[in-house]
């Protein structure tokens, strides 16, 4: 059921490519922002670069539907639906920050079944296929194997974002008991994740296009993925995400999560 015909897979990247253009046409360049409902900053390049992929659907896949952070919603009971955040991190990329990627997803009948991550900037890709190891610029990647939350190290974009008392007591009790935490990076953590290079990502305030195009490139690269309370993403997620590169660190977390 969940086989990703490869031709979608190839779309998958051009789609990518059209948003990595956009991207580095306005990066480090001074740029007119905006203020979203919810206080995050939105640009000209987000717009842009997610018109462009919505373009390239509509042209190419007009029975697709598609979920994005900027322009909405289309179709979502279609068999087919494109998840698209064009800037993730653009607070990042205001600051010149190398930091941001851009997220496209592929659901099926509501289920992650391709997800991929491009920071164009740096020439960095990772493809994530339901059924096939993730990809990493064409190269298998795995996450590395860590069981032990005081051997793990964590990312976390900002503690601004757990914005409820319990949230924060939850993140402080998880904080206490790893290695080392960074801040910062977005769903770029998730990447590194992937890449073997960080054990633990946690997040709140989350939004389905945060989190759906990630779970095909975690779970490819041997990691798990879910809400707080250990359930699957889905498009009705709660928004907020625990992912690990070791399944035995990624129930530690959870337990520690829900303080028991």
């Amino acid at each position: 059921m969940d086989r990703v015909p490869s031709e979608l897979v190839a779309f998958a990247h051009r789609l990518a490519d059209a948003a990595g253009e956009i991207q580095r046409r306005w990066f480090r360049r001074p740029v007119a922002v905006d203020t979203k409902p919810d206080a995050s900053p939105v640009t000209i390049a987000d717009r842009e670069a997610e018109a462009i992929m919505r373009e390239l659907v509509a042209r190419h896949r007009p029975e697709d539907g598609i979920l994005g952070e900027e322009h909405g919603r289309e179709r979502l009971d279609a068999e087919w639906v494109w998840v698209f955040d064009p800037i993730d991190g653009t607070k990042s990329f205001l600051a010149g920050r190398p930091l941001f990627v851009t997220l496209v997803g592929l659901l099926r009948e509501g289920r992650p079944v391709l997800g991929l991550v491009d920071q164009a900037i740096a020439g960095e890709r990772w493809l994530g296929v339901a059924g096939r190891p993730t990809l990493f610029n064409g190269r298998p990647c795995r996450c590395r194997p860590c069981a032990e939350l005081d051997a793990a190290f964590l990312a976390c974009t900002s503690p601004q974002m757990f914005r409820r008392d319990e949230e924060r007591a939850a993140f402080a009790r998880l904080l206490a008991r790893v290695r080392q935490a960074i801040w910062g990076g977005d769903a770029y953590g998730s990447g590194l994740l992937a890449l073997g290079f960080l054990d633990l990502v946690v997040e709140a305030d989350l939004e389905p296009y945060d989190v759906l195009p990630l779970v095909p490139v975690i779970e490819g690269a041997g990691g798990r993925v879910s809400d707080w309370q250990g359930r699957a993403p889905g498009l009705a997620s709660d928004q907020r995400m625990v992912a690990a590169g070791d399944p035995r660190l990624h129930a530690r977390a959870l337990s520690v999560l829900a303080g028991r």
